[in-house]
């Protein structure tokens, strides 16, 4: 039988004026070779570490030996995310993906216009063309005047579109109660095979939906999680460090999280679901809380959950999606804040609910094993006397070492391409790897930690009080 490629060219639907296009190209070659340099280097460095130990006993002392080769260790997802291949069909199996009713789901709060109808048109663009389209407004409310925030021009666009088109599509208004509940709004009643969660700021590739199904052609998957990356990646320094620290989390750890068919968080911009596995918690899902406050963020981890519970969970990194990420420093925070209060008290369900065997339950201890050794690691120094004197050396080791990691976890920027930008810029983008290093160690880690001792400080929306990001013109 014949095989469908999983790795054609990507192009980003018509997206309205000042949103760019582009295309994404996932680089060919065999995965397994790829990983071979990757994977020798981290035996390599560890046997290393292991005989420093056990063999040479160095003048460090066993004591920053352990630390090293425990924090090298937990980067065992490094080399196994180059085994990540796009999910391809026969055309027997392509028949039967053909044959699922798709639904997509759009929840809309406090959105900019002219980026909602963009996320729309992206939806009505793609080259497989979706049974169903929902939009659901949560109860939008100008942030300056308290006025509700109405869309009459694009719902009356998008009716006379979808029509047009041939696909059902809905558009309400409900009160504000939080995402969750916007979503199940229509979910929890709809008759779809397939659901797909859609962010209202973000723009489908044309070829989103074609891609994120064909994983199901395997009976043992129950969610999809599309690639996400940023569209607006050239507004500021802000946004160009946002995207390089995208790279570790979506086409690094999510990548090996899927060779292991145990994907632990899809990216609510766009991921899909066998509609039963949402069906089936409906009722549930929208009311979870925590120490008696509702939740309403982290919904995505929540269903990839359910998911996981009932099957294999996979990344498609051919299903891309593009996203406006935060532009300003007080937008950035405040939704780095509300990720972290979310995933700490997903960490508390997976250890509770997901089986020992499982990555699900071993991810959060590996998580506060990397913060205990940053702790831990100026801890040993003090305490050692051969290396309270060693301070210098050792900082410029510690340094070393950081920038090269840091540049081997961003080697997957060139794991795909896109025609938006010039090789010089990405170029740029990687060598901005140990500042986007140092911004997660000096920033990011502090803030985690001061997010999991407040993790109970949850809202619905978060960082949509007001239209956070608008539309600025292409550069």
């Amino acid at each position: 039988m014949t095989r469908r490629p999983g790795t054609s060219p990507t192009r980003a639907g018509r997206a309205g004026p000042g949103l760019p296009g582009a295309r994404y190209v996932p680089v060919d070659g065999k995965g397994a070779l790829g990983a071979l340099p990757l994977l020798a280097l981290v035996v390599g460095w560890g046997a290393w570490h292991l005989l420093q130990l056990t063999v040479w006993r160095d003048s460090t002392g066993p004591g920053l030996g352990y630390v090293w080769l425990a924090s090298f260790l937990l980067l065992w997802w490094l080399p196994v995310c180059w085994l990540e291949r796009p999910a391809t069909v026969t055309d027997s199996e392509q028949q039967g993906i053909d044959g699922l009713r798709v639904t997509v789901q759009v929840p809309v709060y406090n959105e900019d216009a002219q980026v909602l109808r963009a996320c729309l048109e992206s939806v009505f663009a793609q080259s497989r063309r979706v049974q169903r389209v929902c939009v659901v407004d949560d109860g939008s409310v100008d942030g300056v005047t308290g006025e509700p925030l109405l869309y009459d021009a694009e719902r009356a666009w998008f009716l006379d579109q979808a029509g047009r088109l041939g696909i059902e599509a809905t558009w309400d208004r409900t009160p504000n109660r939080g995402k969750r509940w916007a979503q199940m709004h229509v979910l929890a009643e709809d008759d779809a095979d397939v659901f797909a969660t859609l962010d209202s700021d973000s723009v489908l590739d044309e070829h989103a939906v074609a891609e994120g199904l064909k994983p199901f052609a395997d009976p043992r998957v129950q969610s999809v999680a599309g690639l996400v990356v940023p569209l607006n990646v050239r507004t500021n320094v802000l946004t160009r460090l946002t995207t390089v620290l995208y790279v570790p989390f979506t086409r690094g750890l999510r990548s090996a999280q899927s060779v292991l068919g145990s994907v632990l968080i899809n990216s609510g911009t766009l991921a899909f679901y066998r509609a039963d596995v949402v069906r089936k918690h409906a009722g549930v899902y929208e009311r979870e809380a925590f120490r008696g406050v509702p939740m309403q963020m982290n919904d995505d981890s929540m269903l990839t959950m359910y998911a996981r519970l009932e099957g294999r969970t996979v990344h498609q990194p051919s299903a891309v999606c593009f996203t406006l990420v935060p532009d300003r420093a007080h937008h950035y925070f405040r939704q780095q804040l509300r990720w972290m209060r979310g995933t700490t008290v997903r960490h508390l369900w997976w250890l509770r609910h997901m089986p020992l065997r499982s990555l699900a339950f071993w991810m959060p201890v590996v998580e506060y094993a990397h913060l205990v050794l940053a702790l831990l690691l100026p801890v040993v120094v003090l305490v050692t006397p051969e290396l309270r004197g060693q301070w210098g050396p050792l900082a410029q080791y510690t340094l070393i070492l950081g920038c090269a990691l840091n540049y081997l976890v961003s080697l997957r920027l060139f794991a795909i391409r896109r025609t938006d930008e010039t090789l010089s810029h990405q170029v740029l983008m990687f060598a901005l790897s140990p500042v986007a290093g140092l911004w997660r160690l000096m920033v990011l880690r502090p803030l985690y930690l001061y997010a999991m001792a407040t993790c109970w400080q949850i809202g619905s929306w978060g960082t949509r009080a007001r239209v956070e990001v608008g539309v600025s013109p292409a550069r």
